[in-house]
């Protein structure tokens, strides 16, 4: 799910350079539109019918013809899973993958609108989403994202501003004239401005009040940060934007699956299952404990799977709680808060103003973010579908709050900030929420995060812990599932339980990721977040 406080940033960026753009994150995360071929898909005049780099497929061979045989049992069916399920079956693992749910997916779950499928959160496809393009290639499905060029605008303090090149940014009037200059050179140089800083121990307030300055700060960005990571927003590590804001090339294109994100899960699915692999919805594990060098899985209504290896992509509190004492006291003790959503989607009569993603500042409403999802996968039956979203803790008043006064509510604050939309424009609105969706880290996680593998067990875990500086997203929840995979593979050749991956291949491996690959990701949710 991608919403955006990285955006302003790299919008800033771009400004600067004169160069127009807008980018979109989650749950997350980093929401979205569509499932099947009924689902939204870019199909209009301006798409672009195939990805816009080459690359070739990865299909799990690095984990070669040692797992054949290997029995894992995959915990959570979030495309975490989906994606480790499928790079092990295609290796020749005998895969048992469980999801609590009725339907796979995580954050890319869906539910039925008239005849359709219509996907609960927003989700796009960014060019540097190397590891989920890979993947869709081995699935056949990349050559069906369609590219389009996509728009950012802000609405602070109810006023609608475009801000995608200098020419806008010189006439955001939110910010006197020189905090606008300021903004964009710092913005083109922030990422220089983080070189030789140990950002994963500086506050994010700190570091960016420092180069911005207190007005900008103030006025823009605490509210965005406040918004997302809630009353800690100040602490979170800078080293968590900083991989974000630079980049190497101003990209203002996005993709969209033909067919949904349903498509790419139906495809996951039925690769696993064509490679002998076993998928279960509505099977929440109850039990797992570690026997000599085997494991079980106790599974409500499904009785006890036997494996030689777990993937594990719960959260770590709820993998702890169905663990057996000796196990649960050998998984990492990380307790993380997290944010959840509440996102309501609408379908409307007429589109808004054809920004894709736009901030909402300061302007009277609940939601801080709204998602223009037709202007990049187009119309759906007709419709224009919108997202707003506000992140919040699971325990918040408005989380707790009936969804069907949240829809009216919100349906008249959209009516308000939009002066040319009226009520009657309004056919449908849905309102979901998401309990864990953005991890807020603390300082100096990067030495705190846990390993994949859980030393002397056949256990290796594949959660939201273990993606920082990263964000909870599709294409680093691939990353991860390859991740883990490469890992589970050399304990099999090596014939043992799994084995301590070294501190120096986990940090040169995410140091890889620069700014170039993982500048996109802070507006795509969905990733593994807590199905179980």
């Amino acid at each position: 799910m991608r919403d955006d406080v990285a955006a302003t940033g790299d919008a800033g960026r771009d400004a600067a350079t004169g160069g127009a753009r807008e980018r979109a994150t989650a749950t997350g995360r980093d929401t979205a539109t569509g499932a099947g071929r009924d689902a939204v898909a870019g199909t209009g005049p301006d798409a672009v019918v195939g990805a816009p780099r080459d690359g070739s497929a990865a299909d799990g061979s690095a984990a070669g013809d040692s797992l054949s045989g290997t029995r894992v049992a995959v915990l959570g069916g979030g495309i975490c899973g989906l994606a480790a399920a499928h790079r092990l079956a295609r290796s020749g693992a005998r895969v048992t993958l469980l999801e609590a749910s009725d339907q796979l997916g995580g954050l890319g779950t869906f539910f039925p609108w008239r005849d359709r499928w219509v996907e609960r959160f927003y989700h796009c496809v960014m060019p540097t989403d190397d590891d989920l393009l890979d993947l869709l290639g081995d699935l056949g499905l990349r050559d069906a994202v369609r590219w389009r060029p996509t728009r950012m605008g802000m609405v602070v303090d109810g006023r609608h501003f475009p801000f995608n090149s200098a020419a806008d940014l010189l006439r955001f009037t939110p910010l006197p004239l020189h905090d606008r200059l300021r903004f964009g050179v710092v913005s083109l140089l922030l990422r220089r401005l983080g070189q030789g800083k140990d950002l994963d121990r500086l506050r994010t307030e700190d570091w960016l009040r420092g180069v911005y300055g207190d007005r900008v700060w103030e006025r823009l960005l605490a509210p965005m940060f406040g918004s997302k990571f809630g009353a800690a927003f100040g602490d979170v590590p800078a080293l968590y934007l900083w991989q974000r804001l630079g980049r190497e090339s101003n990209v203002s294109v996005r993709g969209y699956p033909e067919g949904g994100y349903r498509a790419v899960i139906d495809a996951l699915r039925a690769s696993v299952e064509a490679s002998g692999g076993v998928v279960r919805t509505s099977a929440p594990v109850r039990g797992l404990e570690v026997d000599g060098d085997r494991a079980l899985v106790a599974v409500a209504g499904h009785g006890t799977v036997e494996a030689d290896r777990v993937v594990s992509t719960l959260p770590l509190p709820v993998l702890r709680e169905v663990a057996d004492d000796g196990l649960a006291r050998r998984i990492p003790d990380v307790r993380l808060p997290y944010q959840g959503v509440v996102n309501a989607l609408f379908f409307l009569r007429r589109p808004l103003s054809g920004h894709y993603w736009a901030p909402v500042v300061r302007s009277g409403t609940d939601f801080d973010g709204v998602i223009e999802m037709s202007a990049l996968a187009g119309p759906f039956d007709g419709r224009h579908l919108v997202y707003v979203m506000r992140y919040t803790d699971r325990e918040s008043a408005l989380y707790r709050e009936d969804e069907g006064r949240i829809a009216a509510r919100w349906t008249k604050q959209l009516v308000g900030l939009y002066p040319d939309l009226t009520s009657a424009d309004v056919d449908d609105v849905r309102v979901f929420k998401a309990p864990f969706v953005e991890p807020v880290y603390p300082l100096g996680y990067l030495a705190k995060r846990p390993p994949v593998e859980v030393g002397g067990t056949p256990l290796l875990l594949a959660t939201t812990a273990h993606v920082y500086p990263s964000v909870t997203s599709w294409n680093s929840s691939v990353a991860l599932a390859n991740r883990v995979v490469g890992v589970l593979g050399d304990a099999v050749r090596r014939g043992s339980a799994v084995h301590r991956e070294p501190a120096d291949r986990r940090d040169s491996a995410d140091q890889r990721r620069d700014a170039g690959t993982l500048a996109d990701q802070l507006l795509q949710g969905g990733g593994d977040p807590h199905r179980g």
